[in-house]
C-alpha cells in the first residue's frame, strides 16, 4: 500500500476550487494545508477542507509535514514560491503560468533540478475529450501535411473582473490576455503542431484599464512550415463566445470549440478510424472555462511521484509556451518578426 501524498496548497482565490475537488476525489491525495495573505479566505478553505490554515506561506512550510506545494497565486509569485518549496524538499505544482518570464522560470526549474524534487506545471485543457481525441489524430498522421492552425480566445472580462485584487493585469504580477487567460491556447497550439520558428505580433489595451493587454493577434511560422494564428480578446460582449482549436490539414480538419475547447464542432478526414465513432461522446459542457481536467491532471500527478508514469506536463514543458508568449510580446513590443528560441531569458 502507498502512503497518501500529503498536498499543501498557498492562494485560495478562483482556481483553488478546482484544485481542492481534484485532490478530494483522489484517493491518493490529501491535502494537508492551505494558505492565503487574506485572512478570510484561508479560514474559509481551512474550514471548508478541514484542514489547519495560514497567512504566512514560510509558516505553513515549517508547521505541516507535506510532499507536495500547489502553487495558486498570482503568477508573478510562483518562481519564489516554488523555489522556497524546493529547498524544503517538497515536490512544486503550479498553476498556470510557471512565471512571468524565462529567467523566473530558469531560476525554479533550476532550483527543483538542485533540490531533486519534481516540478509540474498545471495544463489541464490538453486532457480535454476533446482535445485529446485530437491529439491522437495528429499523431496517427491523420491530417497528412498540416497546413494551418487557429487558438481562438473570444471571452469576457469587465472591468470588475480586474478591480477584484490590485495584481490582475499588472506586468509584475499577472501579465495580460496571452499570459493569463489565453495561456492553455498558446500551450495548446504549439503542443499540437510543433514547434514555433518565429512569431509577429499585435496586442492592444483597448477599453481595461490595466497594464497589459486586453486583445492581441500573433501570427505564428511553425518548423514544419505551417502558419497558425492566435487571437484573444477579453472584450467580448456581453459573455464568453468562444475557445477554440482548429486544424487544417490536406486529408482533415477539424475544430475544438465550445467556450473553452470543450465541444468538438466540425470533425472531417479522408480516410475513417474508429476514433470517429467517439466523437460525439468526446464533447463535454463544463460549467466554466477551467473544465474538467484538473482531476486527470492530479491523477498523472500521483502517478509520477509514486514513480508509475512519467509527468504529462512537467517545468520545460510549462517553459515551452511561456517562452512562445514571450516571443509574442517581444514581437509587440518591437514591431517586428522575433525567431525562437528567444536569445535572451526575458
Amino acid at each position: 500500500m502507498h502512503a497518501p501524498i500529503r498536498i499543501s496548497l498557498v492562494g485560495c482565490g478562483r482556481i483553488a476550487k478546482n484544485h481542492f475537488e481534484a485532490i478530494e476525489r483522489i484517493g491518493g491525495l490529501e491535502l494537508v494545508a492551505v494558505c492565503d495573505t487574506v485572512a478570510e479566505r484561508a479560514r474559509a478553505a481551512g474550514e471548508q477542507w478541514q484542514v489547519p490554515h495560514f497567512t504566512s506561506y514560510d509558516a505553513m512550510l515549517e508547521s505541516v509535514p507535506c510532499d507536495a506545494v500547489t502553487i495558486a497565486t498570482p503568477s508573478g509569485l510562483h518562481p519564489a514560491q516554488g523555489i522556497r518549496a524546493a529547498r524544503a524538499g517538497k515536490h512544486v505544482i503550479s498553476e498556470k503560468p510557471m512565471a512571468i518570464s524565462l529567467a523566473g522560470a530558469d531560476e525554479l526549474l533550476q532550483a527543483c533540478d538542485d533540490a531533486g524534487v519534481q516540478l509540474f506545471v498545471v495544463k489541464q485543457n490538453r486532457l480535454n475529450p476533446a482535445v485529446q481525441l485530437l491529439k491522437r489524430a495528429i499523431d496517427k498522421g491523420r491530417f497528412g501535411r498540416i497546413f494551418t492552425a487557429n487558438a481562438t480566445v473570444r471571452w469576457t472580462r469587465p472591468q470588475e473582473y480586474y478591480d477584484q485584487a490590485p495584481w490582475r493585469g499588472t506586468w509584475e504580477f499577472d501579465g495580460g490576455a496571452f499570459l493569463n487567460q489565453a495561456s492553455h491556447y498558446v500551450d495548446l497550439i504549439q503542443w499540437l503542431v510543433g514547434p514555433v520558428e518565429s512569431v509577429i505580433a499585435k496586442t492592444a489595451t483597448m477599453a481595461r484599464r490595466i497594464e497589459a493587454e486586453d486583445t492581441g493577434a500573433a501570427v505564428l511560422r511553425f518548423r514544419s512550415g505551417a502558419i497558425g494564428v492566435i487571437e484573444v480578446s477579453m472584450l467580448v460582449y456581453p459573455k464568453n463566445l468562444e475557445g477554440s482549436i482548429t486544424i487544417l490539414g490536406e486529408k482533415g480538419s477539424v475544430k475544438v470549440g465550445g467556450t473553452a475547447v470543450n465541444a468538438i464542432e466540425h470533425w472531417v478526414f479522408a480516410d475513417y478510424d474508429d476514433d470517429d465513432k467517439t466523437v460525439v461522446a468526446a464533447s463535454t459542457n463544463p460549467p466554466s472555462v477551467y473544465g474538467f481536467g484538473h482531476e486527470p491532471y492530479y491523477r498523472n500527478v500521483l502517478a509520477a511521484l509514486r514513480g508509475e508514469a512519467s509527468a504529462d506536463t512537467d517545468g520545460r514543458q510549462g517553459r515551452k509556451s511561456l517562452e512562445l508568449v514571450m516571443g509574442i510580446y517581444e514581437s509587440a513590443k518591437t514591431g517586428r518578426e522575433v525567431p525562437l528560441p528567444l536569445r535572451n531569458r526575458v
